[in-house]
């Protein structure tokens, strides 16, 4: 049974995900209470693609950072949270090798 999808050229999960760009991107999520937060944050934590996150209760909103597919991303945590999920701004950050720095595309 095994040697059956040996031979099928499926994607792998984690490279559906996944992009060459690195994006940081907003979203705004309603977070009513400590356990919304934490479902939230579980979620995101789950997402190996994503380097970083922040999440601010106050002002109902989620940045996440890393090399991803947005909308993907924020597909998975509609389905993860059970939760309207708005993407506010998405910025493509140029990482240049030779200069170490980080651009923003004009």
């Amino acid at each position: 049974m095994g040697s059956l999808f040996k031979h099928l050229n499926l994607p792998n999960a984690k490279n559906c995900f996944m992009s060459n760009k690195f994006y940081c991107m907003t979203m705004r999520i309603n977070i009513d209470c400590n356990g919304c937060y934490r479902k939230i944050r579980r979620a995101l934590l789950q997402m190996h693609e994503l380097e970083s996150h922040l999440i601010e209760k106050k002002q109902c909103r989620v940045s996440v950072c890393g090399e991803f597919i947005p909308q993907d991303v924020a597909i998975r945590l509609r389905k993860k949270t059970n939760r309207r999920v708005e993407i506010l701004e998405i910025k493509e950050v140029d990482m240049n090798p030779e200069s170490n720095t980080v651009q923003k595309p004009p």
